[in-house]
Order: structure tokens, then sequence, then C-alpha cells
């Protein structure tokens, strides 16, 4: 036994005697080798930038297991993409077990930090900016893994995306904590995936703060088991920016949290006001889709728990179908909690499953509406319903994501 463990102690003191340390400043060959020196990594070493503003015309890459890339300090090491040429993202990652921290990414051509297939990715103490405010022709997402298991971004700052500012698409694990995302057309967005705990967050001046999505036509589909707990979805009221026929581009500026189409769904102990459409909406997947293995409903949604405050009191009828079909519904007395109200048939008609039925419980004095969509299709009935208290239940909490 004490030769097995001194042979393992062994290997351990030659890994990190072998690992290494790379140490760069900021210069006019920065872009030749920072690229260089990230191919060069082996599993262990670190890499770090020393202060300064780094300029680059081409993206970075990043291909190598087992390795940090750090700045010193997210306001001190600048990634600046201004001048970019080619390449389609600021950084790409496609690698495991890469944590990447304490720099910013500004002004990238496209994606900031891309990220895909990792099988563990950490982002800590990372911004990334269009510095020119929201534009149409900014990047599309800040921080962007898709693919991947195990993903971790903590204490991120996301700026300007004109598509998500934080966004996990297609993977499992995830983590989204202590980070603040404003100024983006949807500021943290989860989508397609199947578990994740986002909290201790701040979703504010966006065009919608956060959102749950699934969506057709994906390789991974029906997401579920997200929890969305003590984050602060407050003041959205930034306009959409998003290029002509991106979905988010449908989303009313006003928009505190949207959950569409995803299963097990717990949204709790959140401070959501400020959103001038609407703070809460719960609904459907609209649009026509020959996907026959996607299910466009949501279930098993669990509201509870949360401060609601002003809400509607602006709402963005110009975009997208949601607040125009909501102001006409509620004859402009918006909600803070909106369903749509829309299930299956066979639901419709016979009523949905205990365990998927929507919980909307101990909200304070937050209002409600829905639409029964039987009675808008038959005249003489009004189909607008408010009574939160018919939602009333026990809460049948989802499980804490642990990472590997």
């Amino acid at each position: 036994m004490q030769n097995l463990l001194l042979i393992f102690f062994c290997g351990l003191l030659s890994f990190a005697l072998q690992a290494k340390q790379i140490l760069l400043s900021p210069n006019s060959n920065s872009q030749e080798e920072i690229q260089e020196a990230l191919i060069d990594l082996e599993p262990g070493d670190v890499l770090t930038l020393e202060p300064g503003e780094y300029y680059f015309e081409d993206g970075l890459s990043l291909d190598v297991n087992d390795v940090i890339f750090e700045g010193s300090g997210i306001d001190s090491t600048i990634l600046n993409f201004g001048e970019q040429i080619s390449g389609a993202q600021g950084l790409l990652v496609t690698s495991d077990g890469v944590t990447l921290r304490d720099f910013a990414i500004l002004d990238a051509k496209g994606d900031a930090i891309k990220v895909i297939g990792a099988n563990g990715i950490n982002m800590i103490r990372l911004r990334t900016e269009w510095t020119g405010g929201p534009k149409e022709s900014n990047g599309a997402y800040g921080f962007y893994p898709v693919e991947s298991k195990d993903v971790l971004i903590d204490g991120c700052i996301a700026i300007g995306a004109s598509d998500a500012g934080i966004y996990v698409g297609q993977s499992q694990n995830i983590i989204v904590k202590n980070s603040t995302a404003k100024y983006n057309v949807a500021g943290i967005e989860i989508e397609n995936s199947y578990y994740a705990d986002v909290f201790d967050n701040l979703a504010t001046h966006n065009t919608g703060g956060i959102l749950i999505f699934d969506l057709p036509d994906l390789p991974q589909q029906g997401g579920h088991h997200v929890r969305v707990f003590r984050n602060k979805a407050i003041n959205n009221d930034t306009d959409n920016f998003a290029p002509e026929g991106n979905i988010v581009g449908e989303v009313p500026r006003g928009t505190g949290i949207i959950i569409q189409a995803n299963s097990d769904v717990e949204v709790f102990d959140n401070d959501i006001y400020g959103n001038g459409t609407v703070n809460l909406s719960i609904v459907t997947y609209g649009y026509e889709t020959e996907d026959e293995n996607y299910n466009p409903h949501p279930k098993s949604i669990q509201i509870h728990g949360n401060r609601f405050g002003d809400g509607g009191f602006d709402p963005d009828v110009g975009t997208g179908e949601l607040a125009a079909i909501l102001f006409e519904l509620s004859d402009g007395d918006m909600p803070d909690i909106f369903w749509d109200g829309i299930l299956p048939t066979s639901q419709m008609i016979f009523g949905q499953p205990d365990e998927e039925r929507l919980l909307i419980t101990n909200n304070g004095n937050a209002t409600f509406l829905t639409l029964n969509p039987i009675k808008y299709i038959l005249p003489f009935f009004d189909p607008v319903e408010r009574d939160i208290k018919a939602y009333e239940g026990k809460v049948r909490p989802l499980p804490e994501v642990i990472l590997n």
C-alpha cells in the first residue's frame, strides 16, 4: 500500500514539475505570440496575460485539454478585436477541462467566446462587450458554450450582444451564477439544455432578462430541469436590436423572464420588476415545424416565492406577437405573470396530469392572466382568466445541479 501511495505522489509531482506557466505582455506581435502559445500549451499549463490591451485582427483558438488561460483582471487585461478582419469569433475553445478567467474581450466581429463540445469549461470573472452600445451589427453572443457538459459561468459580465449576452445551448449540467447581463437582446438564455442552475445574477437593461427556451430542428431537444433563483430580472428596457430573422427578434422590449416549451422549470426567490411589457411569461412555441419529435408546450412549470414589482406599464406592442396579444386580452391591464394556456388538444379537453400542471404560489400580490383557448374560439365567452389561486399547490423542488 505504501509503495502504491509513493508511486501516486511521485506521479503528481512529475506532472506538477512538467506543467509550466507562460507569461506574455502586450506588444505589436500579440496576435501571433498568443496564438502560438495557445497551440503549444500542454495539459496542466497556465497561460497568463499581464495587464494591458492586446489587439487582434484574427480570432484565437484553443484545442488543448486541462489548461488555464487567464489575464490579470477583468478590467486590466483587455483583448481588443475592434479591428478584427477574419475569424467568426474572438476566442474559440474546442477542448475539455479548460478554465478561462480574469480578462475582457471587446468588439469581436462575431461571438466573443464560443465553446463547442467541451467536457468541463469554466468561465470565471470574464467580460464580453461591444463598446458602441446596442447595435444590430454587434456579435450575436458574449458567452456561447454549446453541446457541452459541466459548464460553469461565474462572476462574468456580458454587454451589448445582438442575440444573447450569456447563452448556453444543447448542453448538460450548467451553472450560471454571480454574473451580470445588460444591454443585450437576451440577457441570459438557456436553450435546449438539461439540468441548469441560474442564480444570483443581474439581468437588467436588456430587451428580455432571462429566457428558458426549447426550439425545434436541433440535435438536442426537450430542455428540462432548469432552476432560476435569487436573480434580479429588473428594468429590462432596451429596444430589440436583433438582426432580422433571429428568434429573439420576437422578444418584446420590457420582458423579465420567458419560459418557452421547456419542462420541469422552477423559478423562485427572484426579484422581477421594472419590465414594461410583462414580468414573466410562459408560452408555447408558436411557429409551424415539421420536426415530429418536438414538443412545443411547456409543462411542469413552478413559479413560487418571487417578489414582483411594477410591470406592464409600457408594452412593446410593435415587436413580435406576444405583447400585442397580451395587450388585447388584458385591455391594457397587463399582468405580472402570463400563461398562454395552450396545451395539447387532449389536455385542453380532459385536463393535464397533476405532475404537469402549472404551479404558481406565494408570489405576494402578483397578478395573473391566462387564455382559455376553447372559450376563445366559441362566441359569447370571455376567454381570459385571472384567478391565480386556481394554480396554487405544493412545490416539488428540483434537484441542485452538481458539476463533475
